[in-house]
């Protein structure tokens, strides 16, 4: 990365960054969103199940991978403070962790899973198919985790493009390996939904085994020499990667798990009304990928000229990424409003499932708004390596606000299942607020160190 000058330049580097980001993003959340909507071409009790099975995964790996997120603030600053030498040692324990991180989630999972599907009143072949697909999805966790440390590496570089090619590369043989184990193609079995389990570990083994390729032979990255030296485990080295990527991972699991919360509050309505939710979100998470590219970007330009202390320059960028978000927001809220039924009949044909999926879009088009706020500036406070109030007010602010307000008002109003998502709505409006200020405060804060 090049330093910039004015916010013309600014501007422009941060769409350099962001639209492979942006493209990778969409490309890995596509893995989901194709097992869900193909699923459900399936069956509807196959688009229960994986879209039921595919919240929960979401949730955990947004959490977990977001603690390996820590990678690419650490990194960033490492190169703006001139210190490569030290990025490759850090790297490497990062990809350690990481394998840590993924034998942990397949040996709780083996435990916890069963329990908890079992909470939930699912009818039994909805149930049976979520957890098959989560079985056939845990053969990929380990390379996923391992890829996503990579792709961390590569971002902080700011060669974010070279990851959009790797996740497009594998992208089409996910599609391909649904289309043949969901329908019995080629004759293979037909699976159904947990056949779109099984596809996607296949592809992510697949990115994994690319970007390990691609980081040892390909310059700027084989520069770094990645894996040159066997380096021993450093738990001290694990630690300090933990006390950054402890608490993103928290807050990105408190965002993603909110979800899969209401997933288990909803399971008391029928098959038709959580095949619908499900959807909904589905879709609205696919939304996010873009105020979510925003924050990755953030982070990256935030942390380099922050590493370089160049705070005023850090302090553009914050700003003219939210604007960003901003725009784009009111952009694809006016394509949900438009669209919506279209969008929903991408997920089904059962036309009562399609009715109150086109009704919940309407919802999620208020999720934009305050997304495109909050999460740039999470991707921001990041950048200074501000972790610890994004934590604190995604718990706050989903769970102690969002979550009750929409128990109260879905179980107790005549609202239903609407009232989940006004409580959600609630939630993150006041997110946004405080991290709005939280941000002000530290750009102050780092001046007034600075002048010191």
């Amino acid at each position: 990365m090049d330093q910039t000058y004015n916010k013309k330049q600014k501007g422009k580097l941060l769409i350099q960054i962001l639209i492979p980001i942006l493209v990778t993003q969409f490309g890995m959340f596509s893995m989901s969103f194709f097992d869900t909507m193909m699923s459900g071409r399936f069956s509807p009790n196959d688009l229960a199940g994986v879209a039921i099975g595919s919240s929960i995964w979401v949730a955990v790996f947004s959490g977990l991978n977001g603690i390996l997120l820590a990678v690419t603030p650490i990194v960033s600053q490492l190169i703006g403070g001139k210190r490569e030498n030290e990025v490759a040692y850090n790297v490497i324990q990062a990809i350690y962790l990481s394998f840590v991180i993924g034998l942990a989630v397949i040996i709780i999972g083996s435990f916890l899973l069963d329990p908890l599907l079992n909470m939930m009143s699912l009818e039994d072949e909805v149930r049976r198919i979520a957890m098959d697909y989560l079985k056939a999805l845990s053969f990929g966790i380990l390379p996923l985790f391992i890829y996503n440390v990579l792709r961390s590496f590569i971002d902080a570089l700011g060669k974010t493009r070279v990851s959009m090619l790797i996740t497009l590369s594998a992208l089409p043989i996910n599609v391909i390996f649904n289309y043949f184990l969901i329908f019995g193609k080629l004759g293979l079995p037909k699976l159904g939904g947990v056949g779109a389990g099984y596809a996607s570990a296949i592809t992510y083994w697949l990115i994994m085994g690319i970007a390990f390729f691609v980081t040892a032979k390909h310059y700027p990255f084989s520069s770094f020499q990645l894996f040159k030296t066997v380096h021993r485990i450093s738990i001290k080295k694990w630690k300090e990667i933990l006390i950054i990527g402890v608490p993103i991972g928290f807050s990105m699991f408190f965002e993603t798990s909110i979800f899969s919360a209401v997933t288990l509050l909803m399971s008391v309505f029928d098959t038709i009304t959580i095949a619908s939710y499900q959807a909904a979100v589905n879709f609205a998470s696919f939304l996010y990928m873009v105020p979510l590219s925003i924050s990755m970007a953030l982070t990256i330009l935030v942390g380099f000229e922050a590493g370089a202390g160049r705070l005023k320059d850090a302090k553009e960028y914050s700003w003219i990424g939210v604007s960003l978000g901003v725009m784009m927001a009111i952009f694809c809220g006016l394509i949900l409003l438009i669209f919506r039924f279209e969008i929903a009949s991408f997920y089904t044909t059962d036309a009562k499932v399609l009715e109150l999926t086109a009704h919940f879009l309407l919802f999620a088009l208020f999720f934009q708004l305050s997304d495109a706020i909050q999460a740039p500036i999470q991707g921001a406070l990041r950048g200074y390596k501000d972790v610890n109030m994004t934590l604190m007010m995604s718990l706050i602010s989903y769970w102690i606000i969002g979550l009750p307000v929409g128990y109260i008002l879905a179980m107790h109003t005549s609202l239903g299942p609407v009232g989940y998502w006004i409580g959600l709505i609630s939630g993150l409006a006041v997110g946004a607020l405080t991290l709005s200020m939280r941000l002000i405060y530290i750009q102050k804060k780092f001046k007034q160190l600075k002048q010191i």
